[in-house]
Order: C-alpha cells, then sequence, then structure tokens
C-alpha cells in the first residue's frame, strides 16, 4: 500500500494530466455530434474485430460437428435424388434417372491406401449400421469403390484403384457401356475397357456408372475421357479416365444399399430348388 502512495506522489502531476485530458476528451465527445460519431465507430470497429476474432476460433472447433451436419444433409438430399423418377425429354442430357429403391449411409475413411496394387479402404460402419458386402461407396465427387468385408463396427472397401475391381460403367452421352478397371499404374486414373469401336470419343466426355448390376445406380460421375486407343483385333477401345475423386485425400463417404439388390440377384443368379 505504502508502494502504492509513493507512486502517486512521484508521478502526481502526470497523473493529475491524465485525469483533466480523460474529461477533456469526454466532454469533447459528449458535446460535439462529430466527434461522438467518431468514437462509436472506432468502438464499433474494435468491438467487432473481436467478437470475430471469438467467432472464428469457436467456427473453428466446431468444424467437426458442422461437417457431420453438413454430411447428415448431403445423405439425405443424396437419398432424395436417388430414388426420384425424372420424367425427361429429348433435349435432357444428365443420366441420373434412378427408379430403384436406394438407402445412404454417411461414413468416415479410418485408412486409405492408394499406392499399392490391390488397394483396400477401412471405413467406421460395420453389421452393426446393416452394411454388407457388395455395397456401393461414393464420396460427394463420385465412385468411390464396393464393400468387401465387414466385421462388427467396420468395414473394408476394395478401392476403384485395385486390379481386382470390375465396375460396370458407360459413356454419359451415350448408352455404349463397358467394364472399369485399374491398370495398377497411377492412382489419378482408371481404365475402361470392352467399349465398341462405333462409340464416338472426344476428350473430356464424362464417364458413369452403368447402372448394369444391382450395386450402383445409374449415372453417378467416374471421371473423364483423357485419352484412348483401339484395339483393332478386338474392335474395342480403351480409355484412359481421369478421376474426378483426389484419392489420395477421401474421408467423407457414403455407402449405397439398394434395397432391391437381393430380389434382382436371386432373378439373374437363381438358385436350384
Amino acid at each position: 500500500m505504502q508502494q502504492i502512495i509513493n507512486f502517486i506522489l512521484r508521478n502526481k502531476s502526470f497523473l493529475l494530466y491524465l485525469l483533466l485530458f480523460s474529461f477533456s476528451v469526454l466532454f469533447t465527445i459528449q458535446n460535439h455530434s462529430y466527434h461522438k460519431s467518431k468514437f462509436v465507430n472506432s468502438a464499433n470497429f474494435l468491438s467487432g474485430g473481436i467478437y470475430n476474432s471469438v467467432n472464428n476460433v469457436s467456427q473453428y472447433f466446431d468444424l467437426k460437428t458442422h461437417n457431420l451436419l453438413l454430411q447428415e444433409e448431403n445423405n439425405r438430399l443424396k437419398s432424395i435424388l436417388f430414388n426420384t423418377n425424372k420424367n425427361t425429354d429429348s433435349t435432357y442430357t444428365d443420366s441420373l434417372n434412378y427408379s430403384s429403391n436406394y438407402k445412404l449411409s454417411p461414413a468416415l475413411v479410418i485408412r486409405n491406401n492408394y499406392t499399392f496394387s490391390n488397394n483396400i479402404l477401412l471405413i467406421n460402419k460395420g453389421k452393426r449400421d446393416s452394411i454388407q458386402q457388395d455395397f456401393g461407396v461414393i464420396t460427394s465427387k463420385g465412385i468411390l469403390g464396393i464393400i468387401d468385408h465387414t466385421s462388427h463396427k467396420y468395414a473394408t472397401v476394395l478401392s476403384i484403384l485395385n486390379t481386382k475391381s470390375q465396375i460396370s460403367a458407360q459413356l454419359k452421352k451415350t448408352s455404349h457401356f463397358g467394364t472399369l478397371n485399374w491398370n495398377g499404374n497411377s492412382s489419378e486414373f482408371v481404365q475402361l475397357i470392352d467399349i465398341p469401336s462405333k462409340a464416338r470419343l472426344i476428350k473430356g466426355d464424362t464417364i458413369v456408372t452403368s447402372g448394369r448390376s444391382a450395386i450402383f445406380p445409374k449415372g453417378i460421375p467416374i471421371g473423364t475421357i483423357e485419352n484412348y486407343k483401339l484395339d483393332a483385333a478386338e474392335d474395342f477401345y480403351e480409355i484412359n479416365v481421369a478421376l474426378f475423386n483426389d484419392m489420395t485425400n477421401i474421408e467423407h463417404v457414403y455407402i449405397i444399399h439398394n434395397l432391391d439388390r437381393q430380389e434382382i440377384n436371386n432373378l439373374i443368379n437363381p438358385s436350384d430348388e
């Protein structure tokens, strides 16, 4: 306490000056509208900056919650899209014309391989979430792979970057379809084979799923034509497809369950009675 008193006595002139200066500034602001408006604007700017910084920090820590909410919303929208019948005309070029009953479930990738010849992903959904083998897996950008094995809480996904993967795909602009596989070279490209030589190919055209299986609905994006070559002996094209997905950076995915899958498979592969 004595030190505080000594400090005041030593600096009494300066402290008196600060007190009088403060009063003069206060009176000036109160009695002059121009100065008052400048002061209010400055205060708002300062407080707004502080609140903005606090809000940015708060939003950063809430990113996980917001991402989950967005994923759930995307899941609902995709479910509606996949189960909507579109009345198309001759000018409609979008091939997203789904008539089957599809259910989507969001999931997170917790392990992703893309440097091997037979790459597998691990997701955080399994049998307890009604996930089964041969369910399709996509991202917001396009196709990712097919469920391979499941445990109680997890499932493995046979990536399209797997030399054993075979998925039916087609040109978006036509009905020419073939088989999508991977030659094991680049994580940016997959190959579409068995496209007949009669098909008209243009670099940049979009490749989508054909819908000729019970796994993926028709029209899910895959990538674009990068280049192609004709096998003269077989009379078929081999197309190099640039993927829409960055396969090295996959986190949020959607699992597709075709509710009619079992009925379709029973018709295609009838069991002996």
